[in-house]
């Protein structure tokens, strides 16, 4: 068993049947509450990604802004919002994507992403990869490029490496099963 395993699943909720029967939901409010466990989250990631070349870093609406902040401010990069659309004044690139049972669609402020930059996409949880291949669209649209994908929990078995390929993705703890 690894070290980030170890740390962090014990302390990562588990809500059955939510948010449907037979599906078990991990919940990351557990790292939040345990403040060792959320700053080394934050130390793990900056352990990563500290001799990658990356300009800035952004968080996906809503959990991902939690683990995406402190890593911007560690880091000395800006931090970009990828809001539900209507959330962002201005400008913004839009794209819209398919859920399981419907579409929706995501925002950035324009002024946000800047041509040639390297930008990693944070979540708290990566499942099918479809919010942040929606969010790698948001960044080719201003002209970056995202180079890696990180998530605190990964669900390998909804085959998001898939739907991510060819971008690296990071996960701290994976889980094989989301029902009881």
């Amino acid at each position: 068993m690894d070290k980030d395993f170890e740390v962090l699943d014990k302390v990562v909720g588990r809500v059955p049947d939510f948010p449907k029967k037979g599906v078990l939901f991990y919940d990351i409010t557990g790292i939040l509450r345990h403040p060792d466990a959320f700053k080394y989250s934050i130390d793990r990631m900056v352990e990563l990604y500290k001799d990658k070349k990356i300009d800035a870093v952004a968080g996906i609406e809503s959990r991902g802004f939690i683990f995406a902040s402190p890593f911007a401010e560690r880091m000395g990069i800006p931090l970009i919002l990828i809001r539900k659309k209507g959330k962002l004044p201005g400008k913004t690139y839009s794209c819209k994507y398919s859920l399981e049972y419907a579409t929706a669609e995501i925002e950035v402020h324009c002024t946000d992403i800047s041509e040639g930059q390297n930008i990693l996409l944070v979540d708290d949880l990566i499942a099918t990869g479809g919010t942040l291949n929606a969010a790698k669209n948001l960044i080719e649209q201003g002209g970056a490029k995202v180079t890696d994908v990180f998530g605190v929990i990964g669900l390998p078995f909804l085959n998001y490496e898939k739907t991510l390929e060819p971008m690296c993705v990071t996960t701290l703890v994976n889980y094989n099963t989301e029902s009881m």
